[in-house]
């Protein structure tokens, strides 16, 4: 393969890798391309630093950037071997993976590419339908096969009780001015390409509104709703607590994540307990072990929903 072939296909893999989910949407990751491979860095002029002041999540949304990458150059009969933090000097490069042909790629991998772009991040309410426990099986193992577990809440009684800990992180940060501010500088037109995207003309107002007054409650109990008559929740958990274990974390996200939807399931996230560092000790004692990263609610969507909107690939790209 000549060099020029290698960028166009580099190209394409990276088309899929930036469809992953991000935290207000920032999509905090560049990437590099070399001979043979690609380097993924995590863009912390993108950070949020009072939502996720130890750039946590801004880290688990590039290991969803690098799940997707796998799968697509999978698809592609490539096998994608990962270095994770390859440089202890460069603390932003994050991953580097090299490709090779067709003999070590994952068929499991290669199954899920056409779920990368049918996923959505639906916050509306789910369909009554229930879960069916062999698909939330598929689910556990799907993370398991990253080194991570995805823990199922499953008594009505535990459901409250995460429901009740959303609404509590709600509370909690919209009575922060900082966080409020931070919201609402993520409030983007779609043609921007990110950030919670709004129509254009409504941006100037939701920005004054959210910064200006405290939704806490309201917003809290919209959430906590949400959460206690999700079909399914479940709480991304990691042995350790660390950058190389929150790469997993969201290498095992994306995972669950793209295996759900291709058995019709769609999520979202209630993050608040895992980002309110009171609430994350109450929500680790709920369930009994492992770090706390990501909680997510599943179900079956009711509407058809767009896409999120995504930044152009060249302003993703960075020059060795």
């Amino acid at each position: 393969m000549t060099n020029q072939d290698w960028q166009t296909q580099a190209r394409e893999l990276l088309s899929h890798a930036i469809q992953a989910p991000s935290s207000h949407n920032t999509q905090p990751w560049l990437f590099r391309i070399s001979a043979g491979a690609i380097d993924l860095f995590a863009d912390r002029t993108r950070a949020l630093p009072v939502n996720d002041p130890e750039d946590r999540e801004l880290t688990i949304s590039c290991g969803c950037a690098l799940m997707n990458l796998r799968v697509a150059a999978a698809a592609e009969g490539l096998a994608s071997l990962v270095r994770l933090e390859p440089d202890p000097d460069e603390p932003d490069l994050l991953a580097s993976i090299r490709f090779s042909p067709m003999a070590d790629a994952s068929l499991d991998e290669a199954a899920l590419a056409p779920a990368i772009g049918q996923r959505r991040t639906y916050r509306k309410r789910f369909a009554e339908q229930g879960v069916d426990q062999a698909i939330q099986e598929r689910l556990v193992e799907a993370a398991q096969r990253e080194g991570v577990q995805l823990k199922t809440i499953a008594s009505d009684h535990d459901k409250r009780h995460l429901a009740k800990l959303v609404a509590n992180g709600d509370a909690m940060q919209w009575a922060d001015a900082s966080w409020r501010r931070e919201l609402a500088a993520w409030m983007h037109p779609r043609r921007k390409g990110d950030g919670l995207s709004l129509p254009a003309l409504t941006v100037p107002v939701a920005q004054l509104v959210v910064r200006s007054f405290d939704m806490g409650d309201g917003v809290g109990a919209r959430d906590e709703q949400l959460a206690d008559n999700s079909p399914l929740l479940g709480v991304i958990c990691t042995p350790r607590d660390n950058p190389h274990d929150w790469l997993q974390a969201g290498q095992a996200l994306q995972r669950v994540l793209l295996t759900g939807c291709g058995l019709g399931l769609q999520a979202s996230y209630l993050n608040q307990p895992v980002q309110t560092e009171s609430l994350r000790v109450k929500l680790h004692d709920l369930l009994g072990s492992g770090f706390p990263q990501v909680l997510i609610r599943l179900g079956y969507p009711e509407q058809t929903i767009p896409p999120s909107p995504r930044r152009p690939l060249d302003d993703v790209l960075v020059q060795g």
